[in-house]
């Protein structure tokens, strides 16, 4: 017969807690962030969209442009309009599902959570990006058995880190944006809004075109995707981003680790 052990009364052992490291953090957000069904489908509807305009620029254009990098250029366009919105979910699902105070209970230092947040989001951008290149270089495959196509595969490490960091750029956006609104309605709307709002004001009122030269995020962007990335485009891609970027950034981080959790 055997009996189990106790300690005797009064030696209390203390026990010892260990905090989940950041890295087992951000694997619990990624599986939040495609878990629901909105994340998988909107995940989907990404790589889908990525495939359609592959496959149009396979049956359009001149043959010259039928190349890996034209495709990989392509894909980018679809992936980096829907891609914020997986950033904005990743942050306002848990308010408006009330998962928040479990989250916090098991990890009260909230900027933990965010960091883990904002990694996983960043993840999720070069895992779509991987998946763009996939698409891109089947369909530079394809092409040349059914179409004129070129068939280049010129595409340089350099162009690849300027489509990363397009990527990265847009999902930490709308991350941000997520983290500044806390509602997934309000924050989409305003993600699309604002910035096309600044553009067409800086494309309409001549007293805003140079300002819109260095805080239009539409135009301080699209030299990633173009390549002409000179050291006042650079300038300009860091002004922008303080603005659309850093600003809500530094919001959300205050509003969320202040804020009263229900």
């Amino acid at each position: 017969m055997s009996a189990l052990a106790t300690p005797a009364a009064g030696t209390h052992r203390p026990v010892r807690t260990s905090r989940p490291s950041l890295a087992r953090l951000t694997s619990v957000e990624l599986r939040k962030a495609t878990d629901t069904r909105a994340g998988f489908w909107l995940l989907a509807i990404i790589a889908l969209a990525a495939l359609g305009m592959v496959l149009v620029q396979m049956f359009t254009g001149d043959a010259e442009d039928r190349t890996f990098s034209e495709f990989v250029g392509g894909a980018q366009l679809p992936v980096g309009l829907l891609l914020p919105v997986v950033g904005i979910l990743a942050v306002t699902g848990e308010w408006s599902q009330r998962t928040t105070l479990s989250t916090f209970a098991l990890e009260p230092r909230r900027e933990r959570v965010i960091a883990a947040k904002l990694s996983a989001a960043v993840l999720m951008a070069a895992g779509v990006v991987v998946a763009s290149l996939a698409w891109a270089a089947l369909a530079n495959v394809v092409a040349p058995l059914v179409t004129d196509a070129d068939g280049s595969w010129s595409f340089s490490a350099e162009g690849f880190g300027r489509i990363l960091l397009f990527q990265t750029v847009n999902v930490l956006i709308g991350t941000a944006f997520g983290l500044a609104l806390l509602s997934t309605p309000l924050a989409i709307v305003l993600y699309f809004i604002l910035p096309t709002l600044w553009t067409i004001l800086g494309s309409t009122i001549s007293a805003l075109e140079t300002p819109a030269e260095w805080l239009d995020l539409q135009s301080t962007t699209t030299p990633l995707i173009d390549g002409d990335l000179t050291g006042e485009a650079w300038g300009q891609l860091g002004t922008s981003l303080v603005l659309w970027l850093l600003v809500p950034l530094a919001f959300g981080l205050w509003r969320v680790t202040r804020s009263e959790i229900k």
